[in-house]
């Protein structure tokens, strides 16, 4: 028998063939982008990223009244803006709410729109004027009134046979 470097059956590389070294997705927009340039500002030399610097150029244009940069830097102005708000993102106040109702002022506020007022037998009981009466019947998508309500609609309406009465409104 012949005598080979392998046992019959054994793999010649049991680990397998190693893997390929997989590069981060990265375009080479972003490899220029992080790349550091000499800049002169205000007279002084300074490093600076190309994103650093085509940033102040783009200011720098806004400032001159150019309308691209313009535009190009408030879409940065935003970004910036909700890049801050996701970081910080603005604590909840609770606000406490009081209200204070007064019937006095509800009837104060319906006689001064002209909307009600109280019916001249009857002080204390008020009665709605025709034409709000019926912008109220008027409205779309409202429930149908029973007998009871169209009388009790009319009832509390001046002039109540001047009211037009929906199609289909009234059971």
């Amino acid at each position: 028998m012949s005598s080979t470097r392998f046992q019959p059956g054994q793999s010649g590389n049991p680990k397998g063939r190693p893997r390929k070294h997989r590069r981060p997705n990265v375009s080479a927009f972003e490899i220029i982008l992080d790349k550091t340039l000499t800049i002169t500002q205000n007279g002084k030399a300074r490093e600076a990223t190309v994103e650093e610097a085509l940033q102040q150029q783009t200011l720098k244009d806004a400032l001159a009244g150019k309308r691209l940069a313009i535009r190009k830097l408030l879409k940065m102005i935003e970004k910036r803006e909700r890049a801050l708000e996701q970081k910080n993102p603005e604590p909840c106040r609770k606000i406490e709410l009081k209200h204070h109702y007064s019937a006095d002022n509800a009837d104060e506020a319906l006689r001064i729109l002209g909307i009600a007022e109280p019916e001249p037998a009857f002080p204390t009981r008020w009665k709605v004027h025709a034409w709000a009466t019926q912008a109220a019947l008027s409205r779309p998508g409202r429930k149908k009134l029973d007998r009871r309500e169209a009388d009790n609609i009319r009832f509390f309406s001046f002039d109540p046979d001047s009211l037009k009465w929906p199609r289909s409104r009234v059971e």
